[in-house]
């Protein structure tokens, strides 16, 4: 019974310590529509790079699918 004290003690003091997080308020942000541009531009290089890297990847997994091993042939 010692145990699940010190268990609830030591839980509630952890509780009790992350209180202050939550009091505080919402944040302002002054982030002008430069900022904005530029993230959004970030964005579009990222999935400018992403969609040639997943055709990529589409036709690669294609290829090894229809994959067939070349026959020995019977001609002489």
């Amino acid at each position: 019974m010692n145990g699940l004290r010190t268990l609830t003690a030591s839980l509630a003091v952890l509780l009790l310590s992350a209180v202050p997080a939550f009091a505080a308020g919402s944040r302002v942000d002054h982030s002008g529509l430069v900022v904005w541009a530029f993230l959004g531009f970030c964005g579009l290089i990222v999935v400018a790079q992403l969609v040639p890297a997943l055709l990529l990847m589409l036709g690669l997994a294609k290829a090894t699918i229809a994959y067939r091993p070349p026959t020995p042939s019977t001609e002489k």
